[in-house]
């Protein structure tokens, strides 16, 4: 059985939609002998950075000499991407071998997210991983990542996104993301609004964790110089410079320096400051405000939510060009006025488009919302349509910028390179 056979069978599964908890997943793992408890896990959890900052540490952790694993989602382009051992990702048959041992485990009812999470479980403890960062899907203590053991939990900026499962208020949400945490762990979290804070150090609290927040513990800043400069629990670096673009890095970039130091207090195992110096420099996210050379260039950003929406409008003030011409495509279920919001005013004509996923909002219906916003919108269907009539439209100095979803970015990487696209949820 190819990868490709077996993927449409896992595929399959997503009819079975978002059903939160951890009893499938665990029936899973027990089935399989318990490959969690292999390695040390680092959960990660939050709305906004979250896969950057996973990026970020586990570049580090491997800088600093240990076998780590990176799980996250969903992919852009291949299914693979999603597992990711020393940067790189599992070869076809290996993999393939890998799914169809779970898949034969899984119940009937295991969700696709499920069954991938166990997978990117006996996927790093046949390759010997000592450390796994575990980025969660969408929540935290219901996700399906909950179930594998963690040493300590890293908590990105936390927003108003995915209401429907997560909860109406940040209160809601800041408790199901930090519920993951196991007690007596570390707890390493971002700025946050003080309705999240006030949850997450409640959780803390009655649950005996160290909690390590940034501005109190500690800090980055872009200097004049345009490096990043850092002062953590027990280091300080200056002249930084993230791999991954964009000025709104700083934190996700602190915040992942803190987690690795405090990793090498919980686990007693080295992460030298040369570590943390090179795993920032060759951390790569593919996606996040990736520029993409050409005439006129690429900058791709998978901005989905408000507050992703306004860090790459800022992070805009560090480009030059002409005019902004706007690629976008987005998810139905989004507030959409108010992820465009932020980049209405920078935008010099928009072009809409429909990302071939089954939750896209239909380009007619995205212009008309760009149009009410008050910026001239074409309407392109696909997404590589979008793209080149917004290229034969692009003059001297203009710059394209492509967001909205993952999905959308996913399929214009696809697109570009010629290859298949098939977007996933989850």
């Amino acid at each position: 059985m190819s990868l490709a056979v077996i993927l449409e069978k896992l595929y399959a599964r997503r009819r079975f939609g978002i059903h939160p908890g951890v009893e499938r997943v665990r029936l899973i793992l027990e089935r399989l002998g318990h490959p969690e408890r292999s390695f040390r896990s680092i959960h990660v959890v939050g709305t906004n950075g979250k896969g950057s900052t996973s990026a970020f540490l586990a570049s580090m952790l491997g800088a600093a000499g240990h076998r780590s694993a990176l799980f996250t989602s969903p992919h852009l382009v291949n299914f693979s991407e999603r597992f990711r051992i020393d940067r790189q990702e599992p070869v076809p048959e290996r993999l393939e071998a890998l799914l169809c041992t779970v898949m034969a485990q899984a119940p009937a009812e295991a969700t696709f997210f499920e069954i991938v999470t166990a997978l990117a479980a006996l996927c790093f403890a046949e390759e010997r991983v000592e450390v796994a960062v575990m980025e969660a899907g969408m929540g935290g203590r219901s996700d399906a990542t909950a179930v594998i053991p963690a040493i300590m939990t890293v908590i990105t900026p936390i927003a108003l996104d995915h209401c429907d499962y997560l909860g109406a208020t940040l209160a809601h949400i800041a408790a199901e993301k930090g519920g993951i945490a196991e007690p007596e762990t570390t707890v390493v979290s971002a700025r946050q609004p003080a309705e999240a804070l006030e949850v997450i150090r409640r959780i803390c609290g009655l649950g005996a964790n160290r909690f390590i927040q940034e501005g109190n513990d500690f800090h980055a800043s872009w200097g004049g110089d345009g490096f990043l400069h850092y002062k953590g629990l027990c280091t300080e670096l200056s002249r930084l410079a993230p791999g991954i673009p964009g000025r709104y890095q700083a934190q996700n970039a602190a915040l992942a320096l803190a987690a690795a130091e405090a990793f090498a207090v919980a686990a007693g195992t080295p992460v030298p400051p040369h570590a943390l110096a090179t795993g920032i420099r060759a951390a790569q996210w593919p996606g996040r405000m990736e520029l993409i050379e050409g005439n006129p260039p690429l900058l791709l950003d998978g901005a989905h939510n408000p507050a992703g929406a306004a860090a790459l409008a800022e992070a805009l003030g560090d480009y030059r060009y002409r005019r902004l011409l706007l690629v976008a495509g987005v998810m139905a279920d989004k507030d959409i006025p108010a992820i465009l919001a932020p980049l209405i005013g920078k935008v010099h004509r928009a072009y809409a488009v429909t990302p071939a996923v089954e939750r896209a909002l239909g380009d007619s219906a995205l212009a008309g919302i760009l149009e009410g916003l008050g910026v001239r919108a074409a309407t392109c269907g696909s997404v590589g349509n979008g793209i080149e009539t917004a290229r034969r439209e692009a003059g001297k100095d203009d710059l394209v910028l492509v967001c909205g979803s993952l999905f959308t970015v996913g399929e214009t990487k696809a697109w570009l390179a010629g290859q298949h696209f098939e977007g996933i949820r989850g």
